[in-house]
């Protein structure tokens, strides 16, 4: 069964950690934090790259995101959401969905990870989360829902994938694609200033159709 997507508002109760872990020929990195959700400690991972080059991040670091999901975002209960099923806002597609990254400006590569906290986008990350720490600040983060464990990952775009990650028609057994899935990691570092990190691997191409797959011909976001 796929795991249960959403968002989770909350505070962050402790500082981002680099942690690295392989996943087949690369390892894979993520900053994780904490966050204190209705009383109970949850662990955040949001991906920021790779040590593959051929497999990097496209990411956007955006310090003044403007969207109609913000007023929504503002007026949700602290705590988490699950809004899986669903086909509209709240619930993220970069593909499919409301027009998030309009005058977000291009999509960067991401640097080749080395396990240090210096490439990009992991400091200008940090930094940002470290802010919004200190200023405890609403943070809303959007992924998959940990099977065990109070925690969210796939803080990214959920589909687009390709060999054996393919979403086939009546499985609900396969996490990698799917549509109103995709993730993300947004602050309201106070009215009007919101920032917003979106990512996607170089792996994940776009446009995708209705289950979530790559179409004939699609090409890295």
């Amino acid at each position: 069964m796929a795991l249960p997507y959403g968002f989770v508002k909350a505070k962050i109760a402790s500082a981002p950690v680099m942690k690295g872990s392989r996943h087949r020929s690369e390892i894979q990195y993520h900053l994780h934090f904490g966050l204190l959700v209705q009383d109970a400690p949850w662990d955040v991972a949001v991906n920021v790259g790779t040590n593959d080059s051929d497999d990097l991040l496209k990411y956007k670091l955006i310090f003044d995101f403007r969207h109609p999901l913000i007023s929504t975002l503002s007026a949700a209960a602290a705590g988490a959401v699950d809004l899986s099923g669903q086909d509209r806002l709240p619930a993220l597609d970069f593909v499919h969905g409301a027009d998030l990254f309009a005058n977000t400006g291009n999509w960067r590569d991401s640097d080749v990870m080395d396990g240090s906290e210096a490439p990009e986008p992991v400091a200008s990350l940090k930094r940002l989360l470290v802010r919004a720490q200190q200023q405890q600040a609403d943070v809303y983060v959007f992924g998959r829902f940990y099977s065990e464990g109070n925690g969210i990952h796939d803080t990214h775009l959920n589909q687009g994938s390709t060999g054996g990650f393919l979403h086939r028609d009546g499985d609900d057994s396969n996490d990698h694609n799917d549509v109103w899935r995709d993730g993300a990691v947004l602050v309201d570092l106070g009215e009007p200033e919101w920032a917003a990190y979106f990512a996607a691997f170089n792996q994940q191409f776009v446009p995708t159709d209705d289950l979530g797959n790559p179409k004939p011909g699609a090409k890295t976001i």
